[in-house]
Order: structure tokens, then sequence, then C-alpha cells
């Protein structure tokens, strides 16, 4: 393990405090049905990386701004993930039975609680983020925007029904990352744009390096996505093992070879690393999980 994948650990548990708590308390809130928000609350507090909540955390840092600014935006990108988790593991979308090591949320309580929790998740980040008490209006705005933006027909959502409609069918490697910078991409590269935006004084300069390194790091998440896929433990990765191939998706194993595909994340990592060249010390929470991202093994 490297220092800097150390460090990204170290950093990552810290946000996760932090964030689970804030996103206990949220979800805590009053609720119509108890078997709703247990769903709810099964689906986001079972564990997970929370690798978008620290990016955001992270890229405020980059820029100056206190990360306690980005704390809700990044609850909120936690919450769309979540969301977008329980729906794509559906009998209906991917049909999983597994997910962060435990019974995914429509086999833990059923079908129609796990559609309904993957909903109020959904309406509860952009809620979050209407009120966030430490951002102007200017910036509430900006955030529902870019993450609306982000997670909808034109970027994660957009991205699942691409995967749904490619099975079987081999894509070329710009049809691909076309589908995972929309499916995957999209919501880490709104991570870090959310946190960016936390402070009124980031350039336009510093927005497009942070853009041109998350946009990276989420096609390199992919492709080690896809490699532990082939490579990783059910144990550990926390769900199953090999399911991409049973079901016949693309991946970059499947168009590169397992080789081929070590070789582009690697100078996906390359790319992350330079982008931030512009930036000191201050980024150095985004440069270590850059480097976490394409050596986890979960």
């Amino acid at each position: 393990m490297t220092d800097r994948t150390a460090l990204a650990i170290d950093y990552i548990e810290q946000c996760r405090q932090r964030i689970d708590a804030e996103l206990d308390r949220s979800i805590r809130q009053d609720s119509a049905s108890e078997r709703l928000q247990e769903t709810m609350r099964y689906s986001v507090l079972g564990g997970g990386k929370r690798i978008r909540p620290a990016l955001c955390l992270a890229a405020a840092r980059a820029v100056g701004s206190d990360e306690e600014t980005a704390l809700v935006p990044a609850c909120a990108l936690e919450l769309i993930h979540a969301y977008s988790l329980v729906h794509d593991d559906l009998p209906a979308m991917d049909d999983d039975d597994l997910r962060r090591g435990r019974p995914t949320a429509h086999i833990a309580f059923d079908e129609a609680s796990a559609i309904l929790a993957g909903d109020a998740l959904q309406a509860l980040a952009f809620s979050l983020l209407a009120s966030a008490p430490e951002l102007t209006d200017t910036q509430r705005i900006a955030m529902i925007t870019k993450l609306a933006q982000a997670s909808g027909h034109a970027g994660m959502v957009g991205g699942q029904a691409i995967d749904l409609e490619s099975v079987g069918i081999k894509l070329n490697l710009d049809q691909l990352e076309t589908m995972h910078r929309h499916k995957t991409g999209a919501l880490i590269e709104a991570s870090v744009d959310l946190g960016a935006s936390t402070s009124a004084t980031v350039s336009q300069e510093q927005r497009e390096a942070l853009a041109n390194y998350a946009r990276t790091l989420g096609l390199a998440f992919q492709v080690q996505d896809d490699l532990l896929d082939i490579e990783g433990d059910t144990a550990i990765i926390g769900k199953r093992q090999g399911s991409d191939a049973a079901k016949a998706k693309p991946t970059y194993p499947a168009l590169l070879g397992l080789d081929g595909a070590r070789e582009h994340l690697a100078a996906l990592l390359s790319q992350a690393h330079r982008a931030l060249d512009s930036f000191g010390a201050e980024a150095e929470p985004l440069r270590a999980m850059a480097d976490y991202v394409v050596t986890r093994n979960h």
C-alpha cells in the first residue's frame, strides 16, 4: 500500500463518520411509514465506500473552502448514489441479490419497498440541498441543477438505459466510455463540481482542471470495477463476482483484454494526476483518492 493510498483510506474513513451521522439524522426525520424509513436506512447506512461524498469534501478543500460547507451536498450525492443502487438491483434492471455484502433491498424487504425507498432517497437528496443552511441561494440553485442533470436522463439514468440496451452487444471503446461517462462518471463529476461550488472565489481555471480530473477518475473507477468483476472475491467486493460477464455486459476487459484494461487504467490515473498539477498540497486528498480508486479491492 502506498502512502497516498493509506492517506485516502484514512480520509475516506473520516468523511464516512461525518457523512453517516448526517445521513442517519436526515433519514430519521418524520416519515409516513416506518417500513419505508427502515428500508431507506438499510439501503444507505449498510456499508459503502462513500467515495462520492469524500470527493465532494476533498474538492471543497482543494479550492480553499471549509469542508463543513460541503457536508450537505456530500450527503445529497450519497443519497442519489444509494437510490441508484437500489433501483439498479431490481429484477427489472440488473436483478442482483447481493449489495455491499448483504441482500439487496428488494430481497431484504420486498420489491415495492425497494422502489419506494429509492424514490424517497432521491427526493430527500434535493430537499437537503434546497435547504442547506451553509449555502447561498445561488449556490443551492446551481447545485440542484447540476445534480439533477448528472442523475437524470442526460447523466446516470441515461447511462443505465444504454447499459441495459447494450447487453450482448459488443461496443467499441468510444461507445463504452460514452456509456460509463453517463452511468458512473456523471455522478463522480458532479461530486467534484458540487465541492468546488462551495467556494465563492473558485476560478474558471480551477473548475476546468477539476472537471478534467473528475472525468478521468470516473472512467478509471469503472475500469477497476470491471476488473474486480473478473478478479475480485465476492466476500470482499460485496456483490456477485462475475455477474457482468454472466449477463454478457460490455466491459473494458471484454473489449481490451485484462492486460489492455490494466494499461488503460494506468493511463487514466496518470491523466487524473496531471489534471491537478496546478494545485498545491490542498489537493492531496484528491490525488490520494485517485490512487485508491485504481487499487481498491472492493
